[in-house]
């Protein structure tokens, strides 16, 4: 699809608004410690705005307050004989949500048992609350706000799952191509938003759209590039598009460019907005340094 028909298809998926004005000036860097482990792969908001951020190959879970605190709220055991595949590492941590109450679920890849959605209380120990397969490669979650249950993308298995907290029942909910990766990680980012659940596949650079009502999914958007997770301001998508260290606002006007290296990116594998501000995880996998930007959308 080109750029051009990319308006034709959010006009038809009915909600998108208005292009997005750029990002203006970043308005606070926070340095994260790369020799620790410190590179953050997915971001939850707290009603104070600070950001609870999963780090990727420790098991941390850090929080950075609005001033640039950071600390570690919690922590989920990596296992000796860990094995994540695609990575090969002993434990990949991918996306977080937080629950109105306040806890914290998160999707944890080991290649082994240990697998799961894991619910985070700060203070208490992690829990497991469903087991998923240890081939696959967990990373996108997110939360049902009617429902309360939770949707898991699997950028390995091609699946995205739909996982009861309270039960711990897990449904293979979207299967198929539109999910699948090319040669490495396909459904990546999920968002449940305006009936619908949406995902991101890295590999094919597209936005995908599944009614919750079970209806067929569909592709709306395609030609992003390398995209990683994504937010909705309003009606419009802003989406980390990693390998190429860019985030880029998609509506019906098209795809623009609102932030790059010169902003500060590095790898860039979450948004998060809350209101007109934008958050910005950088994990630094390809080179630079690991932070968390914050800045206001236009």
């Amino acid at each position: 699809m080109r750029i051009k028909q990319i308006g034709v298809a959010l006009a038809a998926a009915a909600v998108f608004a208005v292009p997005a004005t750029p990002a203006q000036a970043t308005s606070r860097i926070v340095p994260l410690d790369l020799a620790a482990g410190q590179q953050p792969e997915n971001i939850a908001l707290e009603p104070d705005g600070s950001a609870d951020l999963t780090f990727a190959y420790t098991g941390e879970i850090g929080r950075v307050t609005p001033g640039g605190r950071v600390t570690v709220i919690a922590r989920i055991p990596v296992p000796a004989d860990g094995d994540v595949p695609v990575v090969h590492r002993k434990l990949f941590l991918g996306g977080i949500v937080r629950a109105p109450g306040g806890d914290l679920y998160v999707a944890v890849s080991t290649g082994t048992t240990a697998t799961g959605l894991y619910r985070v209380r700060p203070g208490t120990a992690p829990v497991q609350v469903a087991a998923l397969p240890p081939s696959g490669f967990q990373n996108g979650v997110a939360r049902d706000p009617v429902g309360g249950d939770l949707f898991v993308a699997d950028s390995f298995g091609s699946v995205v799952r739909r996982v009861s907290p309270r039960t711990g029942q897990v449904t293979d909910w979207a299967t198929g191509d539109l999910l699948a990766p090319v040669s490495g990680f396909g459904a990546n980012g999920v968002k449940v938003h305006d009936g619908a659940v949406w995902v991101s596949n890295l590999d094919r650079g597209t936005l995908v759209r599944f009614p919750l009502t079970g209806a067929p999914g569909r592709v709306v958007a395609a030609g992003l590039g390398p995209v990683d997770d994504f937010a909705f301001h309003g009606g419009t998508v802003v989406a980390a598009v990693n390998q190429e260290n860019r985030v880029i606002t998609l509506s019906r006007g098209g795809i623009r460019t609102i932030m790059s290296t010169s902003d500060g990116l590095a790898n860039p594998t979450s948004v998060a907005v809350r209101g007109d501000t934008l958050y910005v995880a950088d994990s630094a996998y390809f080179g630079g340094s690991p932070n968390l930007l914050r800045t206001r959308l236009g």
